[in-house]
């Protein structure tokens, strides 16, 4: 008997989708129920570095041009939804300086979330068009210049983000079902985009510009329109971090916290949201452990002189180690196909009847 038609359209890449977001919501459940508070936030944390990882990938993952600004765009989206879900006497005693309309202005944290990824949006439609005609290496200083134009104005706007001080008062608000949902659905909206008309477009000007450009693609378009969906990604995701940390400063969205965007982005591998997926998953565990064990190297008196940085060494590490052994990453630009779909199938046994 065949199988109903709808199954045989389900591609095995989507049912591997639909895995990632079973194990996440399992994740949730399972760390919920049985796992200390710790590790609690450590996987609510996970869940929002993933949702950021996978806009990320759209863009970059799809386009082969690294993105710097992209952390500016977590940026912009925590202070918005912040700003706007943060209530007036709060934002008088923590922004003493902030505009009175913006201080008067609190609406609900979820439409503030939605609010901050539009912010971030529109920003990265008002810069991006001239940054996406740029390609190669004067493209990735251009973006990496752009960062620091927004870390600047992060630093010195002292009527909206509180200078380079702490932006504190914000509400709690995401849990570790709120990240975890926000991640699966972040999780098929990439995948979808991946295999959109626009993502193979993109993918086709990434992989050979000039035949693309012959078969009527748009790079500078295609480009443009990717750029503005990571961003809206990015802002919601640094929406959700913000209402999670509570609290935060400028530095939390400049070349650091990219650094390790991208490090479990290439380790994982960027062409694919598996490989995202994995590598986010990876660094996560690393980083957990090594500042585990730098504690314990520090406090324990093993030692006779403290370790610092040991985290970020191990990190760039492994990361030039997987870029000269396998630059495609660990999964590499295809997406993880289950067992079930990934083999040859067999030849059906002959029946008794048919034999000679």
């Amino acid at each position: 008997m065949s199988k109903p038609r709808l199954m045989r359209q389900v591609s095995p890449e989507l049912y591997t989708m639909f895995a990632f977001v079973a194990l996440l919501v399992a994740g949730a459940f399972a760390v919920n129920a049985f796992a200390p508070f710790m590790w609690v936030g450590v996987y609510t944390y996970f869940c929002v570095t993933l949702m950021m990882v996978l806009g990320l990938q759209m863009f970059m993952g799809n386009s082969g041009i690294l993105n710097w600004t992209y952390i500016a765009f977590v940026g912009i989206g925590a202070y918005a939804s912040s700003i706007l879900s943060t209530t007036p006497q709060l934002k008088s005693m923590g922004v003493p300086n902030m505009y009175p309309a913006l201080v008067a202005l609190q609406i609900p944290v979820v439409p503030a979330l939605l609010a901050g990824g539009l912010i971030a949006a529109v920003i990265a439609a008002v810069i991006g068009w001239p940054l996406m005609r740029l390609s190669d290496s004067v493209g990735v200083i251009t973006l990496f210049a752009t960062l620091i134009v927004f870390y600047v104005v992060m630093t010195q706007w002292d009527n909206v983000t509180n200078g380079p001080r702490t932006f504190f008062g914000v509400q709690a608000f995401t849990s570790v079902w709120i990240a975890s949902g926000a991640a699966a659905i972040t999780l098929l909206f990439a995948y979808y985009f991946r295999e959109s008309s626009l993502g193979l477009r993109l993918r086709a000007s990434r992989d050979d510009r000039h035949a693309a450009k012959a078969m009527g693609t748009n790079m500078v378009a295609v480009r443009y329109y990717t750029f503005v969906l990571s961003a809206f990604v990015a802002g919601a995701a640094g929406g959700l971090w913000a209402h999670y940390i509570t609290s935060f400063s400028p530095k939390s969205f400049y070349v650091g916290e990219m650094f390790v965007l991208i490090t479990m982005l290439v380790i994982g591998g960027a062409g694919s949201i598996s490989g995202a997926t994995v590598g986010a998953v990876l660094i996560t565990v690393l980083r957990e452990g090594l500042r585990q064990l730098e504690g314990y190297l520090n406090n324990s008196g093993v030692i006779k002189f403290e370790v610092y940085g040991l985290t970020e060494v191990v990190m760039a590490v492994l990361l030039i180690t997987i870029l000269v052994v396998k630059p495609e990453g660990i999964v590499g630009g295809r997406e993880i196909r289950l067992p079930r779909f990934s083999g040859k199938r067999k030849a059906p046994v002959a029946a008794e009847s048919e034999k000679p």
